[in-house]
C-alpha cells in the first residue's frame, strides 16, 4: 500500500494512492464500509497498529465499491506524509562508506569509520512536501547541499528494542532529502543548526508499508540536480543496518509511533565535489527510491 497525505479543499487528509485512479479518501471509504478504525490522518493510521492495517487491506480490496471516494490526482496536492511532526526527525550521519571517504578526502584527512551510529536530529519545522519549494536564504547559508535517504517510519513504539525484533516496530518507509547548510555545520561545529533550517526535510511522496517493501536492503536510492545524476547506491551498502540503528537509538530512549528515522546518505554530495557545488536559486532536486517514489523540490531564494 502507498499511503499519502494530501491537501484537498483546505484540509489535510489520509489517502491510498493509485497510479491509475488517483487518491482514495480513506476516511470516507472507511465510513461507507462501516470500518471502525480511525483513518482521519496518517498519525491516526500509524498509531492504530495491526487492526488499522487490516482495515486498510479490506478497504483496498473493495475500493471499487466506493467510486465516490476516489479523487483524481490532478485535484489534490500531496504534502509530507506526516505534515506536522510531533518530534524532531532522528537522523544517522556517516552511514555509507563512500560518503565517509569523500568527506575525509575533502578535508585532507585519513578516513575513520564510526564505531556506532552517529545520531543527530532535524527540527520539526524542516518538514516539507514532495513537490514543495525549499527555502534558500543567502544571508544565512552559501553552501546548501542535498542528501537522499531512506526514512523509516516507526509504527510500534518502545525502548531497548532488540535488533532481532526491530522490524516489528517499523510501520513503513518513505523518501527523505536531508538538505544541509554545510557552512553552518562548520561554523557551529555541530550538525543540528545546519540541518534544521526551515523546509530542509522534504518527505514523501508516500509511505509504503513494511510488508509490501519486504527486505529494504534491496532498495536503490538516487538523486539528480537539474537532471544531472549526483547520487546512486543501494540500502545494502549502509554500514549500520536498520535493526542496528533502531536498537542503538532506542537504548534508554523511547521511540514513539510516527517517529521518523533518516538512515544516512551515500556519496556524491555537492560539498565533496571539486569545486564544491552548492544548490542555487532555481535548481530542481529529484530524490528517488525505487518502489517508493520521488521528491521533486525546487530551490527558491528568498
Amino acid at each position: 500500500m502507498k499511503l499519502v497525505t494530501y491537501a484537498h479543499e483546505g484540509r489535510n487528509l489520509a489517502g491510498l494512492w493509485s497510479d491509475e485512479r488517483g487518491v482514495l479518501d480513506l476516511a470516507a471509504a472507511g465510513r461507507r464500509m462501516n470500518e471502525a478504525a480511525d483513518l482521519s490522518s496518517m498519525l491516526a493510521i500509524i498509531r492504530g497498529g495491526e487492526a488499522t492495517l487490516a482495515a486498510l487491506q479490506r478497504i483496498g480490496e473493495r475500493s471499487a465499491e466506493v467510486a465516490e471516494a476516489w479523487i483524481e490526482a490532478a485535484r489534490v496536492r500531496l504534502v509530507a506524509p506526516i505534515p506536522e511532526l510531533r518530534r524532531n526527525v532522528f537522523c544517522v550521519g556517516r552511514n555509507y562508506l563512500d560518503h565517509i571517504k569523500e568527506g575525509y578526502a575533502k578535508a585532507g584527512r585519513e578516513a575513520r569509520l564510526p564505531e556506532a551510529p552517529q545520531f543527530f536530529t532535524k527540527a520539526t519545522h524542516t518538514a516539507n512536501g514532495p513537490t514543495d519549494d525549499v527555502r534558500l536564504d543567502p544571508r544565512v547559508t552559501q553552501l546548501l547541499d542535498y542528501e537522499v535517504e531512506l526514512a523509516v517510519i516507526i509504527g510500534r513504539g518502545g525502548r531497548d528494542i532488540a535488533p532481532a525484533g526491530a522490524y516489528a516496530h517499523v510501520f513503513g518507509y518513505t523518501v527523505a532529502n536531508d538538505i544541509t547548510a554545510r557552512d553552518l555545520q562548520r561554523r557551529h561545529e555541530q550538525w543540528f543548526k545546519g540541518k534544521s533550517l526551515d523546509t530542509t526535510c522534504p518527505l514523501g511522496p508516500c509511505i509504503v508499508d513494511r510488508t509490501e517493501i519486504g527486505d529494504p536492503t534491496t532498495l536503490e536510492l538516487s538523486l539528480t540536480v537539474n537532471g544531472e545524476e549526483r547520487q546512486r547506491a543501494r540500502v545494502a551498502q549502509m554500514i549500520f543496518d536498520i535493526p542496528t540503528i533502531i536498537a542503538s537509538l532506542s537504548a534508554g530512549l523511547t521511540l514513539e509511533a510516527g517517529d521518523i528515522i533518516a538512515t544516512g546518505t551515500p556519496s556524491g554530495v555537492g560539498f565533496a565535489m571539486t569545486p564544491a557545488q552548492a544548490l542555487k536559486d532555481g535548481d530542481l532536486v529529484v530524490a528517488r527510491i525505487d518502489r517508493i517514489g520521488e521528491l521533486r523540490n525546487r530551490i527558491v531564494a528568498v
